[in-house]
């Protein structure tokens, strides 16, 4: 099936109606321009960033104090002291060349759109929640002892922040730049890292992060990942984490310490960005914040009169639950993409478990014009004009199954910026950069698993671009 998101017709099976305010076109609502994907030139410069780990001689370490506050620090082998930003720009040079950081990843080559240098255009912008993930694998009775349950997300406060690190004292963890919608910015930053079927692509995240350690480490990881981070920090802020604990059958439970994510504001900063992006991609876990659906429905807004395509991702069935009618107002809309599980997906369309994901799938293309739909090792499905297309999984051997469907959305973003109109190639992409990173711990694609998968990708990509038969005068408003 090919990938072209003409007119829709109505759903023939209305189980559950959107809110009624889908019912309105929206005035903001304009023919999405022709996507052009350019090359600009960008700086050589690097960042050196923070990292858990060994590296150029001395080790970061983040460790819970008495007062349940994060201690961050740096030692090298001439002493020690606090990582502050300035020793993020200035970090040992010895050893970064040629030594792997805390994912596993080589250093990426180059960095787009350095402080100094900006590139012209955006191919993908994101605003989404900048928080550190402190991943761990635990046992049963770790999240007994707790009163922690597999498969859930939870939202904590300081106190309880710190006492789960106080009891991972001692077990083996890491920290990264995390967050589900920077775990997908910097797979497709590292899958579009170098003019493989396409020019070097332009990807960046806007966010909230503290002027704290924490908010430097989370800015220097990303610009060395190729994902420019856009935000200034929060003065006297405090930089959101996330606790991921995975047990041995590769499933897992995290807390989310929102800080200073919780504040997204919208400026003229933003409004600057969003007018010079192709594609931008809102975070679902952003709707569970307080006064952030203003910023996110004006930045939609600025979104379509600039001629970008609008993607959300789902982010989780609770968050979907809480806030269902602000969900709607954005995907209804605004939405040209939407990514979601088939948990999520039930969720949008109040379905039961019962329905299976593809009706699901089938339903929510009525609304918008490409959905993506994951279901686990059963496969996934690519949903377009009330049709849904069935995409195998990608064979391996799990070890994490945080960051699939970050990986997968990836996949998905990298064939449409790269003109692919071949859905099951697409999702055949997307599966397999899924089952890379399901096959890891971490959530991170590799550099080098990235350029092999792009490289293998290479000859399905076409000469001609997907902006040209993409219009949001399309989507059914019912």
């Amino acid at each position: 099936m090919a990938l072209s998101l003409l007119p829709v017709s109505s759903p023939t099976f209305p189980l559950h109606h959107p809110p009624s305010s889908l019912y309105h076109h929206h005035p903001h609502r304009t023919k999405l321009q022709a996507l052009v994907f350019r090359k600009f030139s960008l700086g050589k410069e690097r960042v050196r960033g923070g990292f858990m780990g060994k590296k150029g001689g001395g080790f970061l370490w983040v460790s819970p104090s008495s007062s349940s506050s994060l201690s961050v620090c740096w030692a090298s082998n001439g002493g020690g002291g606090d990582l502050g930003r300035d020793n993020y720009e200035e970090d040992d040079e010895a050893g970064d060349e040629s030594e792997a950081d805390d994912d596993g990843d080589e250093y990426d080559e180059e960095i787009s759109g350095s402080a100094s240098v900006l590139p012209e255009r955006w191919d993908v912008l994101g605003l989404g929640q900048a928080m550190v993930d402190f991943s761990g694998m635990v046992d049963d009775d770790f999240l007994e002892r707790l009163g922690l349950e597999k498969g859930t997300r939870k939202l904590v406060n300081h106190e309880e922040r710190g006492r789960v690190l106080r009891a991972m004292d001692g077990c083996s963890y890491k920290a990264a730049a995390g967050g589900s919608l920077s775990n997908s910015l910097v797979a497709l930053a590292r899958l579009g890292g170098k003019p493989i079927g396409g020019p070097a692509l332009n990807v960046a995240m806007t966010g909230s992060v503290g002027s704290d350690p924490l908010g430097g480490f989370y800015r220097a990881k990303l610009r060395r990942a190729n994902v420019a981070f856009c935000s200034e920090p929060i003065k006297d802020g405090t930089t959101g984490t996330v606790i991921v604990l995975t047990t041995p059958d590769a499933q897992r439970a995290m807390l989310a310490y929102q800080g200073t994510s919780s504040t997204i504001n919208y400026d003229p900063c933003l409004v600057n960005l969003i007018s010079k992006t192709n594609i931008f991609i809102v975070e679902g876990y952003l709707f569970e914040l307080p006064d952030t659906i203003r910023t996110i429905t004006k930045a939609c807004e600025v979104a379509h009169r600039s001629g970008a395509l609008v993607a959300v991702t789902a982010s989780d069935v609770t968050c979907i639950e809480r806030h269902y009618d602000d969900f709607w107002e954005i995907v209804g809309n605004y939405a040209d993409i939407v990514f979601a599980n088939s948990d999520e997906a039930r969720a949008f369309c109040h379905f039961s478990s019962k329905e299976s994901p593809e009706s699901t799938t089938r339903y929510l293309s009525h609304f918008v014009p490409l959905v993506s739909v994951t279901d686990g090792a059963r496969g996934s499905y690519i949903g377009v004009k009330g049709e849904a297309v069935y995409i195998p999984p990608s064979p391996c051997v799990p070890v994490d199954t945080c960051g699939a469907g970050d990986a997968y959305a990836s996949g998905i973003l990298y064939g449409i910026l790269r003109g692919v109109s071949d859905l099951k190639g697409m999702g055949a992409l997307a599966a397999r950069i899924a089952a890379t990173v399901v096959g890891q711990q971490g959530t991170r694609l590799s550099v080098r698993h990235a350029s092999e998968l792009a490289e293998s990708f290479a000859y399905r990509i076409k000469s001609s671009t997907v902006g040209s038969d993409i219009s949001s005068d399309h989507i059914s408003s019912l």
